[in-house]
């Protein structure tokens, strides 16, 4: 009897994540796949998902791909040192640097975005101070005026690089730092005391245990910069187009809601696929949390 109190206390108590998940999840998802395999007058069709072949949209695919790839192999690189270090401390100190890491999440996501558009900008913080030290080197113009060229650091794929690694990099750090701090400090000494030199100690095990880490910030790294807009167009105006920043106007300038709900299917399978890494290689979920 009590038993079945509890259970029944538990379904109440899952009511309301059951309306959100329906709400904010469920509904959207069936509306795009309603959408994205329809056409204007509600008859099936799969025209929707054969945009992505069109030459406009494979380059900004193309290009929104080898961005991802390029801003989540930088967040690896910075992501694997920092979290190692972490894992050593102490928790007091973790605890500090972690907060002190984590503090500009805590930042509106369009805020951090717009402060890099302000550093990199033309007569940006950036370009300022490097006036100021006389760089780059002087140039002559046509009017033989001494200039200091301002270096092109806003509207380029640099830009973008920088701010899918600025924003996204903490999403690397926390899995693999969680899975780390996970493991046994005995299995360590013991290959150390069989001797096992640090470079061989860490590969042979830290970073086999570490994988599961590694793949679950690979994924939280690499489908927001996949799927991003916002960062492309502050950072990279309008002479870079992603393919987040194709879906948007389709949804928002062209009000096509059919071609850009079929294009929002293709980068579907990029999502699922990267759920399906997570499931093979991350099983017992140590990777997903903090």
């Amino acid at each position: 009897m009590r038993r079945r109190q509890e259970l029944k206390s538990r379904k109440l108590l899952s009511g309301p994540y059951l309306f959100w998940a329906a709400s904010f999840i469920i509904i959207p998802l069936l509306m795009i796949l309603y959408y994205g395999l329809t056409d204007k007058n509600g008859n099936f069709t799969l025209m929707n998902l054969a945009q992505i072949t069109t030459q406009e949209n494979l380059k900004a695919l193309g290009l929104a791909l080898l961005l991802s790839f390029v801003s989540t192999l930088i967040c690896l690189i910075l992501a694997y040192p920092l979290a190692m270090i972490l894992s050593e401390k102490n928790v007091n100190q973790t605890s500090f640097i972690v907060l002190i890491f984590i503090l500009p999440m805590w930042m509106n996501f369009l805020l951090r975005t717009l402060a890099w558009q302000n550093l990199l900008e033309k007569n940006g913080v950036i370009n300022m101070v490097l006036r100021f030290f006389h760089l780059p080197e002087k140039a002559q113009n046509h009017i033989d005026d001494t200039v200091f060229p301002e270096l092109a650091l806003i509207n380029t794929p640099f830009a973008i690089i920088l701010g899918m690694v600025y924003n996204f990099l903490p999403f690397m750090v926390l899995p693999i730092y969680n899975v780390l701090s996970k493991i046994d400090r005995d299995v360590i000494s013991a290959a150390r005391d069989l001797g096992a030199n640090n470079l061989q100690t860490f590969l042979r095990i830290i970073l086999p245990l570490s994988v599961p880490g590694i793949i679950s910030g690979i994924t939280m790294v690499f489908v927001p910069s996949l799927t991003t807009f916002v960062i492309s167009d502050l950072l990279g105006g309008s002479k870079i187009l992603l393919i987040g920043n194709v879906i948007e106007q389709e949804f928002k300038q062209g009000s096509n809601w059919n071609t850009g709900s079929g294009l929002s299917l293709v980068l579907m399978i990029f999502i699922i696929a990267s759920m399906a890494m997570i499931a093979k290689y991350d099983k017992e979920g140590e990777g997903t949390a903090f």
